[in-house]
């Protein structure tokens, strides 16, 4: 017999995996937000030119706000007190300068640059060239008595006025201006603070340039001047010795010249006068055998050499000792003179030798030479030397 209790159908996979991603999807609806809730690119762009705009308008309209309140403001008198010139109503006076019902002016010296007073460079810059100037001129005068003993030492204050005065930077202000006034004041205060003062019996101030600064003044000459007499003991004895050691060096090299020209004269004379022998003594040849030994100074020494007797002296002193070489008088043209004459006899000079590449020649057996035809027609082939 059957059971009469129906049976219960299984449900089935499907349904169930698609029921639960319909849930899936509509729980992520409702956590993601919607996509128009966020602006694109280009409104994104548009929104920060915006608001570029309008800081620009804002910063534009506080700053004229700003400009057009302050100066429609007045200054504060300079004779208010410090509660009052704090106040809303007024701008502060600025320092150096003056406020008065609400005008500002700078006081001398200065110039006005929107609400304040800076410093005037031209009458300072102007200022200073004269302070500089009448440093300079006191100074320099006070030098001049250091170094020399002639000068001045205090210079009155008038003084000093009339100079300033005068100066051409001065030409073109005009004595009523204030900035004339101040440019006096600027220096005569520069003046005070640099210079020694006093006053006078009279009552009048004086000023004077300190030493220190005086130094910077003097001339090149007092200060050469001033090293030497603070160094005497020790210049004095060293450009002494550098004076000996100069005067020393100088004769050394004066007598080592005189020496050196001495034996060059020497070895002249002896080839002048061996050739003179040798051309008079030979077969064609002629003239004297002797030579006037004043001509051949002249002939010899050059023109300032003949103002120092010294050195022919020498070249004399040496041809008298060679007893190749006779001196004696004779004479020539109705005047006395010395003649020096060289002995043929004799053997040639050393200087001869050399020049010519001649001279005795020593054989295999020990003798000696001379070959006098050879050597007398050498001397013939020469050029011909001076004839006296």
């Amino acid at each position: 017999m059957s059971s009469s209790t129906p049976k219960k159908r299984p449900k089935s996979k499907h349904n169930s995996s698609s029921s639960s991603s319909a849930s899936k999807s509509s729980l992520n609806s409702r956590i993601e937000p919607p996509q128009s809730l966020f602006p694109s690119k280009a409104e994104f762009l548009r929104l920060i030119a915006v608001l570029a705009i309008a800081s620009s308008v804002a910063l534009s309209c506080n700053f004229l706000a700003t400009f057009f309140t302050s100066t429609s403001k007045p200054f504060c008198d300079s004779n208010l007190e410090s509660t009052d010139s704090l106040s809303d109503s007024c701008e502060p006076c600025p320092s150096n300068g003056e406020c008065y019902q609400g005008k500002l002016e700078c006081i001398p010296g200065y110039r006005r640059h929107a609400k304040l007073c800076i410093e005037d460079l031209n009458i300072n810059e102007t200022a200073k060239k004269l302070s500089n100037w009448l440093e300079a001129n006191v100074c320099e005068a006070y030098a001049q008595v250091l170094c020399y003993g002639t000068g001045t030492v205090w210079v009155q204050e008038h003084d000093i006025w009339n100079d300033l005065v005068g100066h051409e930077l001065m030409q073109d202000v005009d004595p009523e201006n204030t900035t004339y006034v101040h440019i006096k004041r600027r220096v005569m205060g520069t003046i005070v603070t640099l210079f020694e003062t006093r006053t006078n019996f009279l009552g009048i101030r004086e000023f004077k340039c300190p030493d220190s600064l005086a130094e910077y003044y003097k001339p090149f000459t007092c200060h050469i001047r001033e090293l030497i007499s603070k160094h005497a003991l020790i210049i004095v004895p060293v450009c002494a010795g550098l004076v000996g050691c100069a005067m020393l060096f100088w004769k050394v090299r004066q007598r080592r010249y005189i020496s050196a020209r001495v034996e060059e004269l020497y070895h002249q004379v002896c080839d002048i006068l061996e050739e003179n022998a040798l051309r008079s003594k030979s077969i064609n040849g002629g003239g004297e055998s002797w030579v006037v030994a004043s001509w051949l100074r002249d002939h010899l020494l050059l023109p300032r050499e003949r103002k120092d007797p010294r050195l022919w002296k020498k070249v004399e002193e040496l041809v008298q000792d060679d007893s190749r070489v006779d001196r004696y008088p004779k004479l020539v043209k109705g005047e006395s003179k010395v003649v020096w004459e060289w002995q043929v006899e004799g053997p040639l000079s050393s200087s001869r030798r050399r020049k010519k590449g001649e001279g005795p020649k020593l054989k295999p057996d020990g003798g000696i030479n001379t070959n006098l035809n050879q050597s007398d027609h050498t001397v013939k082939a020469e050029p011909q030397a001076l004839m006296f």
